[in-house]
């Protein structure tokens, strides 16, 4: 898909709101995307304009989502303040993201372990999803979850550490 398929997605995803920062947050992205099909003398340019933005936006509100990370269609980033989403992470399509979550590596010495989300992964607030891990499909990760083994898909996780429990219809 091209870039301004991919914006006007998202834009859809967060109700039509340029504004809100979690629109925000995923523009800046697929606008790091983009600068890395550029040719050559402009790719300069965009790299600045998007490490500005990238820094606005983590400044501002609070949200770090670098350009490497595999981001799928029509992610939705709920609310602002203190998401983290490593740079080596997976996300699916439809994910929802909300505030306090920290999707990273779980050891200092393996910095390039990740979590991979499946598609329509919802993550609650405060959740933290540490290392190599797998989240499946339709999978749920409750609010201050701490999520150190793979979940299932179609399974709820709640509780330090996190549990996966089928979830009920």
């Amino acid at each position: 898909m091209s870039f301004w398929q991919l914006l006007k997605e998202d834009w859809i995803a967060h109700e039509r709101d340029w504004t809100r920062p979690g629109f925000r947050a995923v523009a800046v992205h697929r606008l790091g995307n983009l600068q890395l099909d550029t040719p050559r003398p402009l790719h300069r340019c965009g790299r600045f304009l998007h490490r500005v933005l990238y820094r606005w936006v983590r400044n501002r509100y609070s949200i770090e989502l670098p350009y490497a990370v595999e981001l799928g269609r029509r992610p939705i980033i709920e609310h602002q303040g203190a998401i983290i989403i490593h740079g080596f992470a997976r996300l699916g399509d439809d994910c929802i993201v909300r505030q306090g979550t920290t999707i990273g590596n779980r050891y200092r010495d393996r910095p390039l372990d990740a979590p991979r989300l499946g598609d329509r992964v919802d993550v609650g607030a405060g959740a933290q999803i540490l290392g190599a891990v797998s989240v499946g499909d339709d999978a749920r990760v409750g609010a201050n979850a701490v999520v150190i083994d793979d979940i299932p898909a179609g399974h709820t996780a709640v509780g330090v550490p996190a549990v996966a429990r089928p979830t009920k219809p």
